[in-house]
């Protein structure tokens, strides 16, 4: 377990020391703010509005910011080492393959979370400073739990990330999949699934199974846990629209994200375990 907090805590300062914490945890926090302030210039308004419809607009931001940056911290973890010939050396070590999968994997995922935390907990002090009626204490538990699902999203793509960058030969073919994989999970998966929906009308049995297929993606998992207990005109619609006002367990919710997390990285420490280096 040693040898793991090790490998982990150096790929934590290695991300601190190349300024990717920093950078992410100022990027998060010019965007949350950004996009509270204007979220509402298309109604002809510029401020902030609810902490409902703030909150809604960073689940919005998250899930498109948060899978890209995990996949591109991640994405040459293994494959670049041995790119730069430093992967013979590091297994030299008494070190066995699994423990150092696993120790950087939760090294770029705990960047990744204190980079979150830390961008996104000041954007919301910045707006609660200046928004006295988002001054609750419910607001603070909507963005705990927000952070905390934001983390575990990171993490979901962070094992994506290491799975692409064990079962790859190359760096340049490592990032050409991982922005493939930010695409599918992002973009086209919800759009195949809308497609669906509007091709067949929504018949009964579709409309029973529909709401078990976005478990299948963590992206709509992460919009679920945010955004299916915000109160109506945050800007959940479409959400609810999609899952015909199903009602999910949010313990369901919370472990069909850290299967997300946990499973494509035991996938990856145990391809690495077979893999010729």
């Amino acid at each position: 377990m040693s040898a793991v907090l090790t490998v982990a805590w150096k790929e934590f300062r290695d991300d601190f020391r190349n300024r990717w914490t920093v950078a992410l945890a100022v990027l998060f926090a010019l965007l949350a703010l950004g996009i509270a302030w204007f979220g509402a210039a298309a109604a002809g308004r510029i401020g902030f509005t609810s902490f409902d419809a703030t909150l809604a607009s960073l689940t919005t931001l998250g899930a498109f910011v948060i899978p890209l940056i995990g996949l591109l911290i991640a994405y040459d973890t293994i494959v670049g080492e041995r790119d730069d010939g430093t992967l013979l050396l590091m297994l030299s070590y008494p070190l066995a393959r699994g423990q150092l999968v696993s120790g950087k994997f939760l090294g770029h995922c705990a960047a990744l979370a204190a980079a979150t935390f830390a961008g996104f907990v000041l954007a919301v002090a910045i707006m609660q400073w200046l928004q006295a009626s988002a001054q609750t204490l419910q607001a603070w538990l909507y963005i705990g739990r927000f952070i905390l699902s934001a983390s575990l999203l990171g993490a979901s793509f962070v094992g994506l990330a290491c799975l692409i960058s064990v079962t790859t030969t190359s760096k340049s073919r490592a990032a050409g999949l991982a922005l493939i994989g930010w695409l599918v999970s992002v973009v086209l998966f919800d759009l195949a699934l809308l497609a669906l929906l509007v091709v067949s009308g929504g018949n009964a049995i579709e409309r029973a199974v529909y709401p078990y297929l976005l478990l299948l993606n963590p992206v709509d998992v992460f919009r679920l846990v945010n955004l299916a207990t915000l109160g109506g005109g945050a800007g959940d619609e479409l959400l609810t629209g999609m899952t015909a006002g199903h009602a999910y367990p949010p313990a369901l919710l919370y472990a069909v994200l850290l299967a997300w997390a946990v499973l494509p990285f035991a996938w990856a420490a145990l391809a690495f375990r077979g893999k010729e280096v």
